[in-house]
Parts: structure tokens; sequence; C-alpha cells
């Protein structure tokens, strides 16, 4: 465990170094006695701890105790005002928590996506549902693969202020003529010179209104000129100015989340300079890739956290609504469906965290493949969508009448949880991926 600036352990301002980081001499700081009460004041979860490591737990109770400063009437308030959470972002960022799957030498944790996946998991959980952990979402994945490909220069140059939360990241792949057909975008990056002209449109940014950086993916060749669609893609770490020439935004309505903002974004002849672009000219995407596979994780954490959220709501009003003399909760007309939403959900959990070990442990080990990276993540994305649908759709059923009222939050939680169940790939996608690289199965699309 290490403080960061300065501050006391009492402060709470604190997060979690792996126990194999040399330099800490494998040493554990004790919690003092006047911390240990928190736990006893976060609100119940049902979710079962076994299994976790000390990291994770610990990641857990400190991310825990920064969302219990954020009341359940915050997100109200937010998702109707449609107003971003700054505040949240900032508390995260004071205490480290942005970088928590960076490198250390930048500033961040040097954590993996297992310990990442929990974070946005816990935040999902505190009653920020899916709009909080959006809130951190991006900076959290689309760092990866800058983090990995960039040079030394740019990871210093980069990085380290994101980080510190100076600077908010989106990430721009999404085109709304080719959809989940990324390997055929248009959005092109033409080389003039010592920079870039950029032209074409992005669709779904989340956090662009608020966002000073981008990590674009643009085609830097003609798709009519390369043999393979998935070359001549390029990936850039992007200044995003809204007041520069050939950028504008256009902000989507939409149904849940709406805390967090969804844009469309559309650029012409948007100079970016040459010292921008990720690697080589035409490898983006298979850079990319690298945070398809971890975003997949943190989305099926997100959408247990707002699972588990849901069900705990229901748990608390069916103990507490009397109806014809007696408890609802008794009735296992109540009782059942909830107890089956609790089985989905610790399944699915499994399968979310197997797939970030999984994921962790590739970049070390050479028996793991990117099959079995792909097939474990695209698997843990949509179980844990799926559960925690009916864990919200559950719950707004117990609640009755008032699962419809706003203040008893639930209704805000159902809308949300579509987002996991469509974004990044839908779930028809990966069961056509399934299919197809599991089953062996001929290709349906």
């Amino acid at each position: 465990m290490i403080i960061p600036n300065g501050r006391t352990l009492s402060s709470l301002s604190f997060w979690i170094i792996p126990r194999h980081t040399s330099r800490y001499c494998n040493c554990r700081v004790r919690f003092p006695s006047n911390l240990r009460p928190f736990s006893a004041s976060v609100p119940r979860r049902i979710m079962e701890l076994t299994g976790f490591s000390q990291e994770q737990l610990d990641v857990r109770e400190a991310v825990a105790k920064i969302c219990s400063n954020f009341p359940d009437e915050y997100w109200a308030e937010h998702d109707e005002s449609g107003i971003y959470p700054h505040e949240l972002h900032a508390a995260l960022a004071k205490d480290g928590w942005i970088g928590i799957a960076l490198p250390e030498d930048l500033g961040g944790a040097g954590l993996g996506i297992s310990e990442a996946t929990m974070m946005l998991q816990t935040i999902s959980q505190s009653g920020a549902g899916i709009a909080g952990a959006q809130s951190v979402h991006a900076n959290v994945y689309a760092t990866q693969p800058v983090a990995r490909f960039a040079t030394e220069e740019q990871r210093k140059r980069m990085l380290p202020r994101l980080i510190s939360g100076e600077f908010k990241a989106c990430f721009g792949v999404t085109e709304p003529s080719t959809g989940l057909e990324t390997l055929k975008l248009r959005t092109h990056a033409t080389r003039d010179g010592d920079s870039y002209r950029i032209s074409g449109q992005k669709i779904w940014i989340s956090s662009a209104q608020v966002a000073s950086k981008m990590i674009l993916l643009a085609r830097t060749t003609p798709l009519e000129d390369v043999k393979k669609p998935s070359e001549g893609l390029s990936l850039f770490f992007i200044d995003f100015d809204k007041n520069a020439p050939g950028l504008e935004l256009r902000k989507i309505k939409k149904m849940g989340g709406r805390a967090v903002d969804a844009n469309e974004v559309f650029f012409d002849n948007y100079r970016v300079p040459v010292d921008t672009r990720i690697g080589k000219e035409g490898q983006g995407f298979r850079i990319v890739l690298h945070g398809m596979n971890s975003e997949r994780c943190l989305l099926a954490g997100e959408a247990l956290g707002l699972g588990y959220v849901a069900l705990e709501k229901a748990a608390k009003y069916a103990q507490e609504r009397i109806v014809f003399g007696r408890s609802i909760g008794q009735n296992q007309g109540i009782q059942h469906p909830l107890a089956a939403a609790y089985m989905n959900l610790e399944a699915a959990k499994l399968a979310t965290y197997h797939a970030a070990r999984v994921y962790d442990a590739s970049g070390k080990d050479p028996n793991i493949t990117p099959h079995a990276v792909g097939v474990a993540c695209n698997s843990a994305k949509y179980l844990a969508a799926e559960a925690a649908f009916t864990a919200c759709e559950g719950s707004v059923l117990a609640h009755g009448g008032m699962g419809y009222a706003q203040e008893y939050h639930v209704e805000r939680y159902l809308r949300e949880c579509f987002v996991p169940r469509i974004a990044p790939v839908s779930r028809e996608m990966i069961m056509n991926y399934v299919g197809e690289k599991v089953l062996g199965l001929p290709r349906s699309y």
C-alpha cells in the first residue's frame, strides 16, 4: 500500500500496489483501527467475495469509500440534468485510480485489468451505475494500447496528465456508416508534411463534450488500396480541441446513462501532428485490438455492478414492503426470480474475473493464445450483460408500481442495463463469434 502526495493514511487517500512489487519489500501495511469500521458503514453487498485476491478486495474497499460520497440522489440529479460527474472523476484521479492499469513509471498503479474490472464494478455497484463507471471507462481501457505501443517519449507526454485527471480522453472508432464493420471505417488521415489532415465522422463517442484528448482510429491507406481490410488503419492520440477549425460535435439524446454525454463527431481537414500517431502507419487495427478485449472485461464488471445493486435494492424493498399482512419477500413469486437473478450474476462474475485473469496472464504466458483471450472476454461480456438485464428487470418488477418511480432508482438501472447488451459489440455478434471460432460453424455474416 502506498500513500501518494504525502497524505496521511487516515485521509483514506491511498491506492494499492501489488505485493510482488520488489521496491516495497513485500510489506503489507495494516489499516489503523479507525478505518476498520468503514466496511460496516457501506450498504450491505450481496456479492460473494470468496476467490478474489487481496489486491482486488483492497481496491473494492478503497473505491467504495470514495463512491460513498456520491449518493443515489447525486446520480438521479445528474441523470436528469445530463451534467457530467466531474466531481467523481476528480476524486478518483486525486487518489490515483485513473491510472490503475497503467505503468508505475508514468504515475499509474501498475495493476492489471483484473483490478481495473473490480474498480469499475465497484463504481457501478455503488449506485453510480453505468454512467458513473463510463465517466472513467475510456481513460482506463483506451489508454492500454498507448501504454504498450507508444514510444517512451510519447508515453511520458501523453499519459501522466490523463492519470492525474488534468486531461480526459474519449475513444473514436465507431462510424455511422460502418457500425460493427470496423475494418471498413472511412474516416481518413492524409499525410501532409509534418501533420495529418483528418476527415470523416464518428458516432457514439462518450465524454467527447468534456474530453481534451481522443484516441482515434483512422484509415491512412484507402480500403480499395489494401490487400486485407485490417491493413491501412492507424491509431492516433490527438488533441481534441473543439475551438480548432475542422472539428464539430453534435450531442445525442439517449435513453440512459445521461450523465455521460454521447456524440457524433465530424472531422473536416482537422490537422494533427505526425507525432500523435501510435506505432507504425497502417498497423493501427492490430494495436487497437489490445484494448478491445480489456474493454469487454471492464464493461462486464460494470454490468455486474449494476445487476448487484439492482438486486440489493429489490431484496431490501421485498423485506420491507408489507402486503396482506406479510413481507412480499416471503412470497415465492417474488423470492424465486430474485434468487435466480443472483445465481446468474454469480456465474457471470466467475466468467468475468476468469476472463480478466486470462487477459492479464496472456502478456506473460505464451501458452495463452489470442483465441483463448477473445473467447473468454467476449463470453464474459455477454453473460454479465444478460445477468444484469435479468436482475434490473426483476428489481423493477419486485418494486411493483414504485419500480416505475424515479425515487427508487431501479428504473434508472433498467434504462442503463441495455448499454452492455449493445456495446461495444452486440450480443448477436458475440454469438456469431462463438459459433464460428469455438464451434466451427459456418460464418453467418
